[in-house]
């Protein structure tokens, strides 16, 4: 067929093999709620999460915002402030078109949690926007406020008969910590299933929004490569690092209260050994990934107060060079109390008592004020059991090891031993890298615009369920009891530094941390 003048030829894009598989789900009509509308995970994640989402085509056609905070203000004051953290925490400039559409809509309910009157205006306010749609809307109420505010939320919503709604979904989601200890997490579970079906619940743990964690399970079951090796007849040990190079900054009153070992062992750690540690699922459903996960959880023996100081330990960050300056010790930080015995590092040796992984050590090791910031996990495989080339003068040949980062730069390497090129046969270690910047061409998306998309969707997959989240604090509830017996001071090692030297003693003979 004759192309006529003056009209140019269409470009067809070629088809991109990456994005293959990578169709969007379509996610219901929903409103979703935001109690603590105006505090620091709104501003600086919840909102510039649902921006992206709008950029992206990937929220609903009908979507609508409310926030709830204690502060007096009027509808148009809230949206400007969304505006504002938005265009200060995207992880893209905002499109003015884009973000006029996201917030023309929102609205904002004034008033303390327990205040009945607030609920009375939220259903009020959920009422018009299914008036105006003219179907009922799904709800998801996120609870992005401090802990002690959980059940009193939850609560006020069954009494005000909001946690059901004939003719759409309703789904609660909430924020970590989930409990401060066991016996917190089973009362907090008892109370939100007393008003709530486990089906609607969603546990935050945006650790497991991460690419490289979900990236884990691919790895390990879209590749025959690696699942005859993922044993413990190949591997010798598992290392799982969580170090920040920042200080405790204005977080010192939660902190304080928490320590390294809650804030990020008991949940986001533990959820990525599980990742690593799982049997395959029968199949990728969220109860059968989920199912596997306890099954690694429970399999992990409880520790007992004796054996404590054998497998766990604990430090404090003191006054050093960070980031280029001299930086203050944790008790000179603002608001920490000068005999302060809250840990900054701490590290685990645990074990998964099962037959796949019986005898392999997991250490897992987080702390802040370390050298530097770098999240990872790294599968140490068994030496080989005859190095020909010993003789012949090789060195620093290595056992290999897979690395997987979840941050700062998402990827994946595998180190390997290879000849120098020469005359002689020398080895030495060298590194196969796979990045996602590069390999994908695009920039991984933050994890709460997954986390975010998955609960308004109703995919509990990356969430943890009741069951994990008491099987987390069964393993560290006796390492903090036995902490707080244990008389300070703790400690110490020096800011921007590789941690305490303490840390080497829970290791096995022969084994070494990471250089951070």
């Amino acid at each position: 067929m004759a192309v006529a003048a003056g009209v140019p030829t269409p470009q067809v894009e070629p088809e991109n093999p990456l994005t293959a598989g990578l169709e969007r789900v379509p996610v219901a009509p929903t409103t979703l709620v935001i109690f603590g509308a105006t505090g620091d995970l709104a501003r600086r994640k919840l909102l510039p999460a649902l921006y992206n989402l709008a950029h992206d085509g990937a929220l609903p056609q009908r979507f609508h915002l409310i926030g709830i905070a204690r502060k007096e203000k009027a509808h148009e004051d809230y949206r400007a402030e969304c505006a504002e953290a938005i265009r200060r925490f995207s992880r893209r400039k905002p499109e003015d078109e884009v973000l006029t559409a996201l917030l023309e809509n929102v609205r904002y309910i004034p008033g303390t949690f327990d205040d009945e009157s607030v609920y009375t205006k939220l259903a009020k306010t959920l009422d018009e926007f299914e008036q105006i749609a003219g179907e009922p809307l799904n709800r998801a109420f996120y609870l992005a406020t401090a802990p002690n505010f959980f059940p009193v939320i939850v609560e006020q919503l069954g009494e005000s008969k909001l946690a059901h709604h004939e003719g759409a979904a309703v789904r609660l989601i909430v924020e970590k910590p989930f409990g401060t200890s066991l016996a917190e997490a089973r009362e907090l579970n008892r109370r939100v299933l007393g008003i709530f079906d486990e089906t609607q619940v969603f546990r935050i743990d945006h650790y497991l929004g991460k690419e490289t964690v979900q990236n884990m399970l691919a790895f390990r079951f879209a590749n025959g490569m690696f699942e005859p090796f993922w044993n413990r007849n190949y591997i010798d040990s598992v290392q799982i690092t969580a170090a920040e190079d920042i200080g405790v900054g204005t977080r010192a009153d939660y902190y304080d209260q928490a320590g390294a070992l809650r804030d990020l062992i008991q949940n986001h750690m533990l959820q990525v050994l599980c990742h690593v540690a799982m049997e395959p699922p029968v199949s990728f459903t969220a109860e059968e990934v989920r199912n596997e996960k306890v099954k690694v959880l429970e399999s992990v023996p409880q520790p007992t107060p004796e054996q404590v100081p054998e497998i766990a330990v604990r430090a404090q960050y003191a006054a050093g060079h960070a980031g280029g300056e001299d930086v203050p010790g944790y008790l000179e930080e603002d608001r920490v109390p000068p005999d302060s015995t809250t840990e900054t590092y701490a590290a685990l040796r645990l074990e998964v008592d099962n037959w796949r992984w019986a005898g392999v050590p997991f250490y897992l090791r987080t702390g802040k004020r370390l050298a530097r910031k770098v999240t990872e996990i790294a599968v140490t495989l068994k030496p080989v059991p005859h190095l020909a080339f010993s003789q012949q003068g090789s060195l620093g040949v290595l056992p290999n090891q897979l690395v997987l980062t979840l941050q700062p730069n998402e990827g994946v390497s595998l180190r390997l031993g290879a000849k120098i090129p020469g005359t002689r046969m020398v080895i030495r270690p060298v590194n196969m890298e796979f990045l996602y910047g590069t390999a994908f061409l695009s920039q991984s998306p933050e994890a709460y615009e997954r986390l975010i998309t998955d609960a308004m969707r109703g995919d509990a997959m990356l969430f943890t369920r009741n069951d994990e989240v008491e099987a987390q604090w069964r393993i560290c509830d006796p390492i903090v009891s036995t902490w707080a017996r244990m008389p300070g001071p703790l400690p110490k090692y020096p800011a921007g530094s590789q941690g305490p030297p303490e840390g080497e003693q829970i290791l096995r003979e022969g084994d070494h941390w990471r250089a951070i």
